[in-house]
């Protein structure tokens, strides 16, 4: 009979199999194109939801539910509420770091321009027209980032995170599905635009240290919620401020784009510094064993 750890493996080979496969179809188109934004970003949904499928395609041939991939957790909704709000401070602190340093300035004028422009807001101070796109960002933009982050999320930590965590340890599983998840983009990041213009040995490394590390907040919420939902919000938060608001917002001083962004120097190492936290309280998550991780059981028995 074969053993846990053994039935675990083959599930994440599987899974990580299927995943790149279809993956593949889309790296093609993107990079076809040399463009994250060709086919109006339906090749970039594509790819975002191509560990869902993954993740279903895998449970259906190891005759799995799907339930069971974390859709519960809203019956402790500080989880969600923290899950938005960490990628926020995140990268508030990071960009406040840039703006003062003057690395990178607040504002970029001709962004504002153009939002004013785009929402009608041409007679608003630009003060105003900054402050109600941060609201329309962060409610409106929010169910739009959701809708891709939910994809990577439902393979990446609905299924991978704790498939692993059965048998490995809370830094093991982070950092392991960190590099995956790394790795997924960097076919990306070397062969079309997903990047801020810096050399390739520089944004792939500043993206990757910055994946690894969030990659820590991302399992532990996983894990300590029970729910993969609190990871869809952090990936929808974290894609929203960074690539929604704070770029934008930041005009170029002449280096800015070594400094700003996934592909720059300081969100890395704030995102560093967070992983630091949360993997501190490591000690507050169940803890793995032989193939026998269950997820809480206030939070199992909510699945669909």
């Amino acid at each position: 009979m074969e053993q846990p750890a053994g039935q675990s493996r083959k599930a994440i080979t599987l899974f990580l199999l299927i995943t790149f496969g279809i993956s593949s179809i889309y790296y093609f188109l993107v990079i076809h194109t040399g463009k994250l934004g060709s086919g109006y970003g339906m090749y970039v949904t594509g790819l975002m939801w191509a560990p869902a499928l993954s993740a279903f395609i895998t449970s259906k041939i190891l005759k799995r539910k799907i339930a069971n991939l974390g859709w519960g957790g809203w019956n402790n909704p500080r989880y969600m509420l923290w899950a938005y709000l960490v990628p926020l401070i995140y990268s508030l602190v990071a960009y406040l770091i840039i703006w003062v340093t003057g690395w990178g300035g607040f504002y970029n004028a001709e962004a504002v321009a153009q939002i004013a422009k785009a929402f009608g807001w041409d007679h608003l101070p630009n003060g105003m027209v900054i402050f109600l796109y941060f609201i329309f960002t962060g409610i409106i933009g929010m169910a739009a980032s959701l809708s891709t982050g939910l994809g990577e999320e439902i393979g990446w930590r609905g299924f991978l995170v704790p498939e692993l965590y059965k048998n490995a340890s809370y830094t093991k599983t982070s950092l392991i599905v960190g590099f995956i998840w790394a790795f997924w983009h960097f076919p990306i990041l070397i062969f079309a635009d997903y990047n801020s213009g810096t050399p390739a040995w520089y944004g792939l490394t500043c993206f990757t240290v910055m994946v690894v590390s969030i990659s820590f907040v991302f399992t532990w919420f996983r894990l300590k919620s029970g729910s993969l939902w609190a990871a869809a919000i952090l990936h929808a938060s974290h894609n929203l401020f960074i690539q929604n608001f704070f770029s934008p917002l930041t005009k170029d001083t002449g280096h800015t784009k070594y400094f700003i962004d996934e592909f720059g120097a300081v969100l890395p190492v704030i995102c560093l510094i967070t992983a630091v936290y949360f993997w501190s309280r490591r000690g507050e998550l169940a803890q793995p064993g032989n193939g026998s991780y269950q997820l809480p059981d206030e939070i199992a028995t909510q699945g669909i």
